[in-house]
């Protein structure tokens, strides 16, 4: 099976702000970026979709989405909307130190966020074992969840996977494991 994951466009968000599930205008066109990604899309698939308008924005220029909220980005609570130079430097550096464990108040850990995403792919796959190919438009922390679990890299590792608003990489997944063919095109 090949698997699409696709980041969503950029949004409007201001530099420096902390956002995870805020809603944020779009800075670029979906229809635009779906014209750009679809020639490295297989003619037919199953798409699915983050519900934050950011990704299902492009998922509906793509094609007919189904949706699913675990494939939402990770909740920063408290710190959702507020610019990093204005909380606790001493939060900040717990989360740094724990990147995973971590958890922002009155939001979730990346591990709880990982966890979820990985669920949704867990069910997926086990439904889908007879297709051909699967898009997920999202968000960059369930995708660096999935693709790290799916390549085999070790969790603390996930992160360096910078996943670029707007463009597509390619796993292709087999029952005896996952081949990483192409990373942000």
């Amino acid at each position: 099976m090949e698997l699409y994951l696709i980041r969503h466009p950029k949004t409007a968000a201001p530099d420096g702000v902390c956002y995870g599930q805020s809603e944020w205008p779009l800075a670029e066109d979906p229809e635009a970026v779906a014209a750009r990604l679809t020639p490295l899309l297989p003619e037919h698939f199953h798409l699915y979709s983050s519900p934050s308008e950011r990704a299902a924005e492009l998922a509906r220029a793509l094609g007919r989405p189904s949706y699913d909220d675990r494939l939402l980005e990770i909740d920063f609570g408290e710190w959702e909307g507020v610019p990093f130079a204005t909380i606790d430097p001493e939060l900040i550096a717990r989360w740094a130190a724990n990147p995973f464990g971590f958890q922002p108040p009155g939001g979730e850990s990346a591990a709880e966020m990982a966890i979820r995403a990985l669920e949704w792919w867990q069910e997926t796959r086990e439904r889908r074992l007879d297709v051909d190919a699967i898009v997920v438009v999202g968000h960059a922390g369930p995708l660096k969840a999935i693709a790290g679990h799916l390549l085999g890299l070790p969790r603390e590792r996930w992160l360096a996977l910078d996943f670029a608003c707007s463009h597509a990489t390619r796993i292709d997944v087999a029952p005896w494991g996952a081949t990483l063919k192409w990373f942000n095109r």
